[in-house]
């Protein structure tokens, strides 16, 4: 086995302007921030992005002008922001081209791509809006061959004629990122507490790219085999980045961070506000290293570390006066 462990911002620099890309993680949970940062500062353009329940990671990239096109469930930070607010305004503003499903069928467009599979029959969207309404326009679709052709089928059963299904497209993208909580130099990965939709976007991609807290040996990863999602082959590329998810929360590693997530979303709000937060946290800085001094260095870093028996921090303030 070679090894693959890259600095990430070689890793980043991989990704080309108009890449398809998913990230891993689920509302406040497990983001690839940092990466996240390194596009940001690379300015990469046009980029089309696909997932179920994605946060920040997406309204700052949106709020940058990296992207195109989405297509997803949702977009907030839940109890922070009930929709991002670098999101909406896109949207109202017609400045991005976009899609909506709901969570369980996006995440069965992942799981249709992971299995190689061209579609996947689900119920979920009887009687919705979503099935009914579609924002991509024929013209859209028709211009970019990595859309799928409909939004969705719905069709009677071959087995039972009064059984009806949705028929969802699958995902398949260039690009997936997740940030892990371990990972082998050989690309073996080990994923604490729950995957969310991490496995089927890592298998619907042509490269994966892991960030982690913690490089980790081998041969103590193939000790409890079952806990390791991914297997070395499906991964690309490794990049050891503690703290990497921040201001989000790794389970067992530390919690989110409410006082630079409130912040964060205060400024969103405005478009000035919004840019001086980017000057601070993303272009102000280098590195990652210096990312995590500007939001408060070890101290703050510290307070946020998990109780080893909860796997986050059950005395964190998580309302700010």
């Amino acid at each position: 086995m070679s090894k693959k462990i890259i600095e990430l911002a070689e890793a980043a620099a991989l990704v080309p302007d108009g890449a398809t890309l998913s990230f891993g993680g689920f509302t406040t949970q497990r983001h690839p921030m940092a990466f996240v940062y390194e596009l940001i500062r690379l300015k990469r353009r046009n980029l089309y992005l696909f997932g179920h329940s994605p946060g920040g990671d997406w309204d700052i990239l949106i709020g940058a002008g990296c992207v195109k096109r989405v297509e997803l469930a949702y977009e907030a930070d839940e109890a922070f922001n009930t929709i991002g607010c670098r999101w909406r305004a896109a949207v109202q503003r017609g400045e991005i081209e976009w899609e909506d499903y709901s969570n369980f069928a996006m995440v069965a467009r992942f799981t249709a791509g992971a299995m190689g599979l061209p579609f996947m029959p689900i119920r979920s969207l009887l009687g919705s809006d979503i099935a009914s309404r579609q924002a991509l326009s024929r013209e859209q679709r028709v211009a970019d061959p990595r859309a799928a052709p409909q939004k969705l089928h719905v069709m009677d059963s071959p087995f039972h004629p009064e059984d009806r299904v949705v028929l969802v497209p699958a995902i398949h993208t260039d690009f997936a990122v997740l940030h892990v909580q371990k990972a082998s130099v050989f690309g073996t990965v080990r994923i604490e507490g729950q995957t969310f939709a991490d496995v089927q976007q890592a298998l619907c991609a042509d490269t994966v790219i892991v960030t982690a807290e913690e490089i980790v040996a081998e041969e103590v990863l193939r000790q409890e085999p079952e806990r390791n999602p991914l297997p070395y082959f499906v991964i690309n590329h490794v990049c050891h980045v503690p703290f990497g998810a921040h201001p989000y929360a790794v389970f067992n590693y530390y919690d989110y961070d409410p006082r630079q997530l409130t912040l964060y979303h205060h400024s969103a709000k405005d478009g000035a506000a919004f840019q001086q937060y980017l000057e601070k946290f993303v272009y102000g800085v280098k590195n990652y290293s210096e990312y995590l001094g500007a939001v408060g260095g070890p101290a703050q870093l510290e307070s946020l570390k998990a109780h080893p028996a909860y796997g986050y921090s059950p005395h964190l303030k998580r309302r700010l006066g």
